[in-house]
């Protein structure tokens, strides 16, 4: 494993290999404490984060290493000099790089010299991390993902695409509800996917019923135009809505959550409401992905 940009670079042994070492290092995180003694994991966000730097960086202090979080304007990213030759550099100093940018098209690029292991931590088009930290959240609060029934209501975006990259592994029942103007927009890329598996459509009531999760993210992502908001009027997901899944259906939201929009305060803070866990989750994936590449 050179890089871990997206999931469908992967196999199903090798993602189940991270969730089973990311367990591990939950259960017995002590002895994990000095496998990356003498390593340095560098970060560099173009976009804001905040549980995406705060788990890697206490992350990999945990695991023993240094980090270091690089300013793109400081450094020039782009400007001074070419990507290609900063990575280069950056190459003769740390052993590990997170990059978290607009462009997927350039971290493919970047990943591609084999300079350094270069983590994804969440592009335009994907957001592989926080989807293996959903499944490992999951499968501790509601058993295995392969034999759930997940929903996700919201945009087509980055974090949805890495959720259907694992559900083609894993087979198990996607539904996805998207407005119709979504959906529309959408179209040619959802149809190539051809997965009875999957279920696409425009109503809450249809897409909720029965699922065991149910999962969300905001209307809009960070740096796109407002007015997209309009067509998610009516997806709110709240406790009313979660009516219609299973008894023990849980509650799930990447953050950060605009409350009373795309999900509503009482869901939120609800015992269905498993959004810390999740978060806290992200760490230990995190550390395992990092072993991996180490």
């Amino acid at each position: 494993m050179k890089h871990f940009i997206d999931i469908s670079n992967f196999q199903l042994k090798k993602i189940d290999s991270i969730i089973k070492t990311a367990k591990q290092i939950k259960r017995n995180p002590k002895s994990f404490s000095n496998k990356c003694k003498n390593k340095t994991l560098g970060m560099i966000f173009q976009k804001d984060s905040t549980r995406t730097r705060a788990s890697f960086t206490v992350g990999f202090q945990k695991l023993g290493g240094n980090t270091l979080e690089l300013n793109t304007k400081s450094i020039g990213f782009g400007k001074r000099e070419s990507v290609e030759d900063i990575l280069r550099t950056l190459a003769q100093f740390i052993d590990i790089l997170v990059i978290r940018n607009d462009n997927h098209e350039l971290l493919k690029k970047l990943s591609a010299l084999n300079a350094l292991p270069i983590i994804n931590g969440l592009t335009d088009m994907s957001h592989p991390c926080q989807i293996l930290s959903d499944m490992l959240t999951i499968n501790e609060k509601i058993g295995n993902i392969k034999n759930k029934q997940i929903t996700w209501v919201g945009d087509y975006n980055n974090v949805l695409r890495s959720l259907i990259e694992l559900q083609i592994l894993y087979n198990f029942k996607l539904n996805v509800v998207l407005p119709k103007e979504i959906l529309k927009k959408n179209k040619t890329e959802i149809n190539k996917h051809n997965n009875k598996q999957m279920f696409v459509t425009n109503s809450l009531m249809d897409g909720v019923k029965y699922a065991d999760c149910v999962m969300t993210d905001a209307w809009v992502s960070m740096g796109e135009k407002l007015t997209k908001k309009k067509y998610f009027k009516n997806y709110q997901v709240n406790s009313k809505l979660m009516q219609f899944a299973s008894k023990e259906a849980i509650f799930m939201h990447c953050l950060p959550a605009h409350r009373g929009e795309e999900v509503s305060s009482e869901l939120l803070d609800s015992k269905r409401s498993v959004v810390w866990h999740q978060a806290q989750n992200r760490m230990f994936v995190q550390q395992a992905i990092v072993l991996e590449l180490l």
